[in-house]
């Protein structure tokens, strides 16, 4: 939903962690290295692989030295030789040993000519792209795998198409590409079903189980982590089911019974414990302290993180120690001590930032926002929160979230393509028919007879062939509303708001009304009454909006509970009327689920384009980042609010922005005009709580 990842801030560094333990498996096992013609004869050297491959993360100074051994006696050219040396190149960017990941990856691209040069390729790929990633530089990373020729990748033999997509699963997703994580999830699942290995097969839905928490489908992501589970214990070791527990005690992270989260994280640490993977422990330490945070216990998580602080730091791993930073800081904010609080996420978010991993920056500054407004500091909250919605913007990019859910629905995609496919040939056919009609045509009109009865044919040919035509045209048009339409709501998604707004900010800017409404306390709805219950109310909510703008009104489910109006221009006086209107029909009464009342409220930013006195006008960017700002200013100030624009004295968008940035302040100097509307009265109000994260084990 709309903040994707606002209660994950250090849940996403976690899987940071996680997809480094996932994607940075180096070997395979002798399912997949019989799977292909040029993998391992041996069965004691392709069970030593497998067996070295998945304890990889836990000790992968003293495996490269167990594998340097072996490699010494195999044939130059073999393929045993490359699959150890593929294997060592991996270790050795585990241990973040650059020389020998250096000469490695030179080896694997030296590789003599013939039917194995393509698995070299695809193989010296993967560990140049591993040691980039945990140096932190996914951006690299990310492009020197996407480089990979697509003929050598499907030529390399499986075990390495594996590793590259798993691989890539995890960067794209730590990136913010969710489609991108998505696709390559699936390609690596089928291929590890295909090697008959369920501990590969289990961390693939590891990866697609955060990919779906990232995007906010917590059903989808726990059933995914469910056969995780299922598929790890068919052939159980620690290190895979260390991952397994740490993406369970995420994707749960939000129910309300703790207790989940609780005993997940629990067995996450005892793995990573039984493993020998200070590393990875340092990450479950760091995890246990975001427990602690969301069950209010501050002090105790302050403890857990300083414990896996300084385990991080001497393990080099740098998601781990985003996570200890984010989580010490938020537990001084929440123990009273904001400013020295404040410093350390900032330094947390820092760390993902200089990765590049920005999905995870993203969330810090939305959590940290969090813990300053309930801490008090307004300002504070309101300049993290638009860094937030800056980052944000970056990571969606052109409606991530509705690429993924399009992905999801890759099936049925597929299929309403199979349908179009069918009306294509089918129109083929009675092409070819009127085909054969007009030669029939020629003929009869050569021996000259029967003109006017061919001529009938004809043009019966036709009208079939035009109707045909129409019914094709119809199911495209049918399939272009499908993807720019919300599923569950029906409204308007980014996609259609994208080709829409053109035509009402044409002319140098946008001259319209502008709403953001957000639901409060949604997180609360699904945590007190279910996801479903949650579904439930933005049905409504859609619904209820719906009545109280004009047919030829844009309004857009703009992002989880998020939604957007925009209203062709009026008079003045029309925006606060209908601001007045929203907040009573969204609050005027409950959401009824299932014999239970849902109470609801929301907060509305607004502002009626050309803003007065100057007649600034706006692009639409900088209208829905005006109103944002105000939307986030009504939920500080209470919630269940309106706060519009009235004015704003500033003669360019420049000017505009930089009051933006300050907008408070402005307000109180007089700067801006606000003008603050009150929604129903409510039988009770609770207090906000902030929510911390936390990050799956990385590879």
């Amino acid at each position: 939903m709309h903040r994707p990842l606002a209660s994950r801030s250090t849940l996403c560094a976690a899987l940071a962690a996680l997809a480094l333990l996932c994607a940075c498996s180096p070997g395979d096992g002798p399912g997949a290295l019989n799977a292909a013609p040029s993998a391992v004869q041996d069965e004691n050297l392709a069970r030593d692989l497998e067996r070295i491959e998945r304890a990889s993360r836990a000790r992968p100074v003293a495996l490269e030295q167990e594998l340097r051994a072996r490699g010494e006696k195999l044939a130059p050219g073999s393929a045993a030789e490359l699959e150890v040396l593929a294997l060592r190149g991996l270790l050795a960017a585990y241990a973040r040993d650059r020389a020998l990941t250096d000469q490695i990856t030179q080896r694997l691209r030296d590789w003599p000519a013939g039917e194995l040069r393509a698995a070299a390729a695809v193989a010296a790929a993967s560990v140049s792209a591993e040691y980039l990633r945990s140096h932190g530089d996914l951006r690299e990373a990310r492009k020197l795998l996407l480089a990979v020729d697509s003929a050598q990748l499907n030529a390399a033999a499986p075990v390495f198409r594996w590793r590259y997509h798993h691989q890539l699963t995890a960067i794209a997703g730590d990136s913010g590409e969710l489609d991108l994580s998505l696709n390559q999830g699936h390609a690596a699942q089928r291929l590890a079903e295909q090697m008959g290995q369920p501990w590969r097969v289990a961390l693939t839905l590891v990866d697609l189980a955060f990919t779906s928490s990232r995007a906010d489908t917590p059903a989808r992501a726990r059933q995914l982590i469910g056969q995780a589970l299922t598929e790890a214990q068919k052939d159980p070791d620690p290190m895979t089911l260390n991952q397994v527990y740490t993406m369970r005690g995420i994707v749960y992270a939000d129910d309300s019974d703790s207790s989940i989260t609780l005993q997940a994280n629990s067995d996450a640490l005892e793995q990573a414990t039984r493993a020998g993977a200070d590393s990875v422990r340092a990450l479950g330490l760091a995890n246990f302290a975001d427990y602690h945070l969301r069950q209010g216990h501050p002090a105790r998580a302050l403890e857990l993180a300083e414990q896996a602080l300084p385990l991080a730091r001497s393990t080099r791993n740098i998601s781990a120690e985003s996570v200890a930073r984010s989580n010490i800081g938020l537990a001084k904010i929440a123990m009273g001590r904001v400013a020295e609080g404040r410093d350390d996420v900032r330094a947390g978010i820092t760390l993902d930032e200089q990765q590049g991993a920005l999905a995870y920056a993203s969330a810090g500054w939305q959590e940290l926002a969090g813990y300053l407004e309930k801490a008090g500091d307004l300002a504070g909250a309101i300049a993290a929160y638009r860094e937030h919605r800056r980052m944000d913007e970056r990571v969606l990019r052109d409606e991530t979230r509705k690429l993924l859910l399009e992905a999801q629905e890759r099936q049925d995609a597929e299929q309403r393509a199979r349908d179009i496919e069918l009306l294509n040939r089918d129109n083929a056919l009675k092409a070819e028919q009127v085909h054969q009609r007009n030669l029939a045509l020629t003929l009869w009109s050569a021996m000259g007879g029967c003109v006017l009865v061919s001529l009938g044919l004809l043009y019966q040919a036709f009208r079939r062939v035009r109707r045909t035509n129409e019914q094709l045209a119809h199911s495209n048009a049918s399939l272009k509303r499908q993807s720019e339409t919300d599923p569950l709501t029906g409204l308007a998604n980014r996609r259609h708001f994208q080709a829409a707004i053109k035509s009402l900010a044409s002319g140098g800017g946008l001259a319209a009304s502008v709403f953001l409404i957000d639901i409060d306390h949604f997180k609360r709805i699904n945590d007190s009454f279910g996801h479903a219950a949650g579904d439930a109310v933005l049905i409504e909510i859609a619904g209820r909006l719906r009545q109280a703008v004009r047919d030829d009104d844009l309004i857009v489910r703009w992002g989880g509970e998020e939604f957007l109006i925009v209203a062709r221009s009026h008079e003045g006086v029309f925006a606060p009327q209908l601001a007045q209107r929203l907040l009573d029909l969204v609050g005027g009464k409950p959401v009824f689920y299932e014999g239970r009342e849902v109470p609801v409220t929301a907060s509305i930013g607004f502002v009626s384009l050309p803003v007065p006195p100057h007649g600034l006008r706006l692009s639409w960017e900088r209208a829905i980042d005006l109103v944002d700002t105000v939307m986030y200013l009504a939920k500080s100030h209470g919630r269940n609010k309106a706060y519009g624009v009235e004015r704003i004295h500033a003669e360019d968008a420049l000017a505009a922005a930089q009051l933006t940035a300050r907008l408070e302040a402005a307000w109180a100097e007089g700067q801006v005009g606000l003008q603050a509307l009150n929604g129903p009265v409510r039988a009770s109000d609770s207090s906000f709580h902030p929510e911390a994260a936390s990050r799956p084990a990385s590879a």
